[in-house]
């Protein structure tokens, strides 16, 4: 009997210490699928609990419970000031007040937003939650017909503008006075007629609290905010995120660990699905403090991170590129950022971005705006999106289907079905279309909205959202985003849609045809933009015009920045020769056609020299 239980004692002594080495060995990230999987079960109890209180639970229930549960704690802090939660509260009770005011509006009615990286921003957007009115976030940097598309789409009756925007409102006031749009600016006084200051109606107004009563008509379904996509073609098209989807997006920041004692740097843009639903609605589900930034500066990062004691860092591919190209400093190291949460970083920035400025960790995801799938790489390999696991199937149905990028179409069998993509080959991602994971779609764009839909995937009646990405799932199940099929390239963070560019170049007078694709420069993430066109007969082709044409029509990420002069060559299909022109790019010695380079500081399109193309490709030329 001892030496049986020896032979016992030995026996679960080595079970102990040799079933954790076979289980690193057999299966290395069982242990981080498990608690990823128990993120994923505490998120979902929430998210049911919330949906089954009444009255309704929405965002801005959480806001006020922040606020009852830390009023002097700050909120957000910009430049040289800060203001509490209870400060943003009130602030917000006398924005909705003053607008209640306004002859115009009537409280559920949508208003666009038009606005920079300013608390302002947040103050107006809680105000308008609390009088249940869909908000549209719209992109501050489009102009002219642009803005009056965007405007347009989502059927607002007041538009509020920051101080900044003045001159762009102006361009397009005739319009908006014609439609009986109400124009408020965010200023003490404005002596545009047809412009009200707003900023000293506010001030004057009271801070009560709007009756809930205003905002009794809401339901999930309704819609909470628009967010612009250059999806795959067309001008801007307006995502509709309802409130139920921002109720889900409360959970982002909070299953990537960020709690209440964490300082978040917010500097993307709040018109974005990162900065608003990641930076500003996560920190309302958190209770963090947010520092948040006009816009981006790589110089001013890590002072800014080491003044505010800022914990958690915000990124989409470029800012970790532009941190890791500024000069090197002592004090790389010296600062208390232990979380950055983003996507877009390609895996050798990633490992420099950790050699130089210590041991972060770096959350990287993939979401769309209007899409149904997302992943996160919650065990930080290095290049990866997202980590492919069974329970995650089972919520989201996906797979990644085997694509034709010459026909830009998904290849189908002899049934009609299309074809899986084995492990290792790239495929395009598409996501099944369920209760859980729905697709809502475009504002007043049911033809774009089908065009994400695609049938017939896996069996006959199936419905799936198409994302446009193609993407890659490796052996140990991390899945890789590999490009953009067709259609759109990436540029500066921003979605740029090919059809759109192509459609405003031959509206100017000298061209014909333009075909617009993104080709890659070294040193730089995603694609510009460059167009091969045609000039129309008895024509020349002047840069100045079309410098001053797109400058217009086209905010600066989507302005092409090649013009290749050629007559154009089209497939027996009529396709556009898109996959060879990408191939030749802009190199003037493999290129036999005129190349031209948009100048900012000459206002025109200028020849491509040998010299200068030399200087972009060795990164003295910035783009």
């Amino acid at each position: 009997p001892i030496q049986q239980m020896h032979a016992w004692l030995i026996f679960a002594l080595a079970t102990v210490l040799l079933v954790p080495i076979a289980l690193r060995a057999l299966a290395p990230y069982l242990w981080m699928d498990v608690l990823y999987f128990g993120d994923l079960l505490r998120i979902l109890v929430k998210f049911v609990s919330r949906r089954r209180k009444r009255p309704l639970f929405f965002v801005l229930d959480r806001f006020l419970e922040q606020t009852a549960a830390h009023p002097h704690k700050t909120f957000v802090a910009f430049e040289d000031e800060s203001y509490s939660y209870t400060y943003t509260d009130k602030r917000s009770d006398k924005t909705a007040n003053a607008l209640r005011a306004q002859p115009g509006y009537r409280a559920g009615d949508t208003v666009a937003l038009f606005m920079g990286n300013e608390p302002a921003f947040m103050f107006t957007w809680l105000a308008l939650a609390k009088l249940g009115s869909p908000v549209a976030l719209l992109n501050h940097n489009i102009r002219t017909k642009s803005l009056l598309h965007c405007f347009n789409c989502c059927k607002a009756t007041v538009l509020i503008a920051g101080p900044e925007l003045k001159e762009a409102v102006e361009d397009v006031l005739p319009s908006l006075k014609q439609q009986g749009v109400t124009v408020l600016l965010m200023t003490k006084h404005c002596d545009t007629p047809g412009i009200e200051s707003f900023s000293d109606k506010v001030d004057e107004a009271s801070d009560t609290s709007p009756p809930r009563s205003l905002r009794s008509h809401i339901t999930f379904k309704s819609p909470a905010v628009y967010i612009y996509t250059s999806g795959t073609t067309g001008l801007p098209k307006a995502a509709v995120v309802n409130q139920n989807r921002l109720l889900t997006a409360l959970a982002v920041l909070s299953s990537n660990g960020v709690t209440s004692s964490d300082v978040i740097y917010l500097n993307l843009p709040l018109y974005h699905t990162a900065g608003f639903i990641i930076g500003f609605i996560g920190a309302i589900e958190t209770g963090s403090t947010i520092i948040l930034k006009r816009k981006f500066s790589a110089s001013q990062f890590w002072d800014d991170c080491r003044k505010h004691s800022v914990t958690v860092v915000q990124y989409i591919g470029e800012v970790m590129r532009y941190l890791c190209s500024t000069p090197k400093k002592e004090n790389d190291k010296d600062h208390k950022v232990r979380l950055a949460i983003g996507n877009g970083v390609r895996a050798e920035i990633w490992r420099e971005f950790l050699n130089r400025f210590g041991n972060i960790q770096v959350r990287e995801f993939y979401a769309s705006t209007e899409g149904n799938v997302g992943f996160i790489n919650y065990a930080g390999k290095i290049g990866a999106i997202g980590r492919v696991n069974f329970f995650h199937q089972k919520l989201f149905p996906f797979t990644l289907i085997k694509y034709d990028t010459e026909r830009d179409e998904p290849i189908r069998d002899a049934h009609g079905l299309c074809v899986e993509s084995p492990k290792g080959v790239t495929g395009l991602l598409v996501s099944k279309i369920t209760d859980i994971a729905p697709f809502v779609g475009y504002a007043q764009n049911e033809e774009q909205t089908e065009r994400k839909r695609l049938r017939n995937v896996l069996k006959k009646g199936d419905l799936y959202f198409n994302s446009g990405d193609l993407m890659r799932i490796d052996k140990d199940n991390f899945i890789y985003f590999q490009d953009r099929v067709g259609d759109t390239f990436r540029w500066k963070g921003e979605n740029v849609a090919t059809n759109e560019v192509s459609d405003i170049l031959t509206l100017s007078d000298c061209l014909r045809e333009a075909n617009v694709y993104g080709v890659q420069v070294p040193g730089h993430e995603g694609r510009i933009g460059m167009a091969a066109v045609t000039v129309n007969e008895g024509a020349q082709f002047d840069g100045s015009t079309i410098y001053n044409h797109v400058v217009n029509y086209l905010p600066s990420y989507a302005r092409p920045r090649f013009i290749r002069i050629q007559v154009l060559e089209v497939t027996g299909t009529f396709k556009q020769m898109k996959v060879k022109l990408v191939e030749e790019s802009f190199d003037p010695g493999r290129i036999q056609d005129p190349i031209y380079i948009l100048d900012d500081k000459e206002k025109s399109y200028m020849a491509l020299t040998a010299q200068v193309y030399s200087s972009i490709v060795s990164g003295i030329f910035r783009l």
